[in-house]
């Protein structure tokens, strides 16, 4: 195991190393504030940058008009993309969340959010998740490669009432549902040998975007939303999964949340291939489209559970046996990640906090403070994915082993990547009882710091006293 996620500064600067921002220092500048936005994450510049020396260069950086969202970006999207190709399984995980700056109201530019009435931006992610195993239950085991595309903007048009416009209308201009598989449009189809997979909710069971990733060979899993008719047979793609035969069950756990008990679901699964038929658009119908149903249905649900689980995924995934069907499942299940993505944006990265007065010096912030996010999010998946996999010889320097051997001994099978980051998070406030399962990014994160700070003065000391000596 090598914990490269935790050299936080080396990620960073690699990150946004030979960006093009029409000058030289500009990109050292970058460089030297995501270092330490990175260290220091908590949104608003003055707070995370050591001085108002560098707060103030900071500032100046961002007033720049080279210095944007996509361009403080690219180096980071070439990078992921370089590290997609070179990976054999990537899922591309996409889903847009809203930013809150209701309280920003010197800040210009932004646009409606929520129910309109609130004001902030919307930022639509595809994250790169590269699948490096399957488990026996036939769940990936994923790391995150970077952000493989993003788009943040404003919403500005005013709210069109419900039936207020025409449906052919509406497919003339242009509309915000183009935003999902448009990152395939300038990045292409995988290479030859690699399987790239576009995983997202229902709000991209957008026909286009399937036909889009079939151009460009690329595979997709997107929960049914509409209704879809079928070109050979009566009814919708929900009839079909309906009548589908079963092809097995298997349980989940499943946590507790607001209002509802953990509980064990026992979750029912069928498949089918069908024929989707090419809906009606101005010029004429769309091409029918072959895709594979897989529908996953929780059965004999307690009577006090909302909503029991019901999923239907449409696919390109080959349907061969059930355990096809349970991968094609528990792959859509994953895209959970891009939740915690935004989590770890919001509440670890702290990016609604900022002060800035114009977004067009908030944007670029944004796409800063969305790789910090990547890599806050990269500190949990190794205990989750790889648990037993032992710690390599230069993982972490021998200072920070000898404080976790101190602080929480060393543990008897040896350091792994579920010990050593456990051991991290206890001293972040992880308690580590049986049922606490892995340690979440923001307790390893705050261990890591304890962590680094406690390391740093190991080696002044010894420093110190070699100098005395």
């Amino acid at each position: 195991m090598n914990l490269v996620g935790l050299d936080v500064a080396g990620w960073m600067k690699a990150e946004f190393a030979d960006t093009e921002l029409g000058d030289r220092r500009r990109t050292k500048r970058l460089e030297k504030m995501a270092v330490g936005l990175a260290k220091n994450p908590r949104g608003a510049i003055h707070g995370s940058l050591p001085t108002w020396a560098e707060s103030k260069a900071a500032y100046r950086l961002l007033n720049q008009p080279k210095v944007t969202h996509s361009s403080v970006l690219a180096t980071h999207l070439t990078r992921t993309r370089a590290r997609c190709q070179a990976n054999a399984e990537v899922l591309l995980v996409e889903d847009t969340t809203s930013l809150n700056y209701n309280t920003h109201v010197a800040t210009q530019g932004l646009g409606r959010i929520g129910d309109d009435r609130s004001q902030g931006l919307h930022l639509h992610t595809t994250l790169a998740l590269a699948v490096n195993a399957w488990s026996k239950n036939h769940e990936p085991q994923v790391s995150a490669l970077g952000l493989f595309a993003q788009h943040c903007w404003a919403r500005t048009m005013p709210t069109i009432g419900v039936g207020q416009e025409k449906k052919q209308a509406r497919f003339r201009r242009a509309r915000e549902s183009e935003r999902w598989a448009a990152a395939l449009d300038k990045q292409g189809g995988p290479p030859l040998g690699v399987r790239w997979t576009f995983v997202a909710d229902r709000e991209a069971d957008v026909y286009e975007a399937l036909q889009k990733c079939k151009a460009l060979d690329t595979d997709f899993i997107i929960r049914a939303n509409q209704a879809r008719a079928l070109e050979t047979q009566a009814g919708s793609v929900f009839a079909a999964a309906a009548a589908a035969p079963v092809w097995g069950r298997y349980a989940i756990n499943l946590r507790a949340r607001q209002g509802q008990k953990a509980r064990c679901a026992q979750i029912e699964v069928r498949a089918v291939s069908v024929r989707l038929s090419g809906p009606y658009r101005p010029g004429g119908c769309l091409k029918p489209l072959a895709v594979n149903l897989v529908a996953a249905h929780e059965i004999e649900a307690p009577a006090d559970v909302a909503e029991p689980i019901s999923w239907v995924l449409l696919t390109s995934w080959p349907i061969t046996d059930f355990a096809a069907a349970l991968r094609i499942i528990k792959a859509y299940a994953g895209r959970w990640l891009i939740e915690e993505f935004h989590k770890a944006l919001k509440s670890g990265a702290d990016v609604e906090r900022s002060q800035l007065k114009e977004v067009q010096r908030l944007m670029p912030l944004i796409g800063i403070l969305s790789v910090v996010a990547v890599w806050l999010l990269n500190l949990k998946l190794p205990a989750q994915t790889t648990p037993d996999l032992p710690l390599g010889p230069d993982a972490l320097p021998p200072e920070a082993l000898e404080v976790l051997a101190q602080t929480n001994a060393r543990p008897p099978e040896g350091w792994t990547c579920l010990t050593v980051l456990v051991s991290i998070a206890k001293l972040g406030g992880f308690l580590g009882r049986k049922h606490d399962g892995a340690p979440g990014w923001q307790s390893i994160w705050r261990g890591w710091q304890r962590l680094a700070l406690i390391t740093e003065g190991i080696r002044l000391a010894r420093a110190w006293d070699a100098k005395c000596g």
